[in-house]
């Protein structure tokens, strides 16, 4: 599947893509939903949220 050139990369990203064509399919949608959840819905709201959180801890030590 990969084809990068690096070894490493292209076993780490053949192994990324079956887990997630194996997750859709336990799941019962395709390769490319489970893509879009992953990448466009929950890893932006995780950041999102890690930002959010870092701004209330920076505030905690500096009212603290």
């Amino acid at each position: 599947m990969g084809n990068s050139g690096i070894e490493w990369v292209d076993a780490v990203f053949d192994f990324c893509v079956i887990l997630l064509v194996r997750l859709a399919d336990i799941i019962g949608i395709s390769y490319e939903e489970i893509n879009i959840w992953l990448f466009v819905v929950i890893q932006p709201t995780i950041s999102v949220l890690l930002f959010l959180e870092i701004l209330r801890l920076r505030r905690k030590l500096n009212n603290g």
